[in-house]
């Protein structure tokens, strides 16, 4: 049996510190203000849902997915691949919901078009992933003014299509769900502009519940819900383009 010597001692102690140095350093890299902030943030709102949705009686169903949609929102500030996983099942729950307050056009988009695209998202990007995201591109100018046209056609569509189905909101919930359409493909293919395009729909959406709690109480917790959410992405927005120019350095490098 071999005794340590006062040199081994010291060697032992030092690389000791050094391994919690190490240690203490990768939390810290890991669990930065920015989610410090959006941790507190998400059980502050977690807090308001739950006591907004006792306060008017409401079904626990109704708000089940909003507790879901916490998780999601902080997933999305990170760019995470499996915010979009988690997202395509709570979006047949959210479908259901927004049947109830008769929004007809964010019902039809969460089950037709937000449950497979989703998934199919998951599906791109965890084949492509780069970390616990994916590899980002850019949207070019001539894209860009071709999505914009055909954003134009479309609204004019659902102005004209959500009155005779009944839906209580039409410009807003117009607008609402085709920026909602069209998130989920600029996401589906990982271009970084898709969390821009979130912050306006985020924005509308926050005017929707606005408007519409004004009627409808029961409409407290998605309204507070929507402004955790617009903060989340505009995380998302900081950290798509700086995991942009992170992956294109790299690819110069090599």
């Amino acid at each position: 049996m071999r005794f340590l010597k006062k040199d081994d001692n010291i060697c032992l102690v030092k690389n000791q510190i050094k391994g919690k140095d190490i240690l203490n350093g990768q939390a810290k890299k890991k669990f930065s203000k920015k989610d410090i902030f959006i941790f507190v943030l998400m059980a502050i709102t977690a807090v308001l849902i739950t006591f907004t949705a006792v306060y008017n009686k409401q079904n626990f169903f109704e708000v089940m997915p909003l507790y879901i949609s916490l998780v999601i929102a902080l997933l999305q500030s990170r760019v995470n691949r499996f915010a979009s996983l988690l997202g395509s099942f709570n979006s047949i729950v959210y479908a259901v919901v927004y049947f109830g307050f008769k929004i007809y056009g964010a019902a039809f988009s969460a089950l037709l078009f937000s449950f497979p695209i989703q998934l199919i998202t998951f599906i791109r990007w965890n084949k492509n992933k780069s970390g616990s995201s994916t590899v980002l591109r850019k949207l070019g100018a001539k894209k860009m003014t071709l999505l914009s046209v055909g954003c134009a056609a479309a609204l004019g569509a659902l102005w004209i299509i959500l009155p005779l189905i009944g839906s209580e909101y039409v410009y807003l919930d117009g607008v609402t769900t085709l920026l909602g359409i069209l998130i989920y493909f600029l996401t589906m293919f990982a271009y970084i502009e898709y969390p821009i395009f979130m912050i306006v729909n985020g924005l509308l959406g926050i005017a929707l519940n606005v408007q519409m709690v004004k009627d409808d109480p029961s409409i407290w917790p998605f309204l507070i819900f929507s402004v955790y959410s617009l903060i989340c992405i505009i995380f998302a927005a900081f950290e798509a383009r700086k995991l942009y120019a992170s992956q294109q350095k790299q690819r110069k490098g090599e």
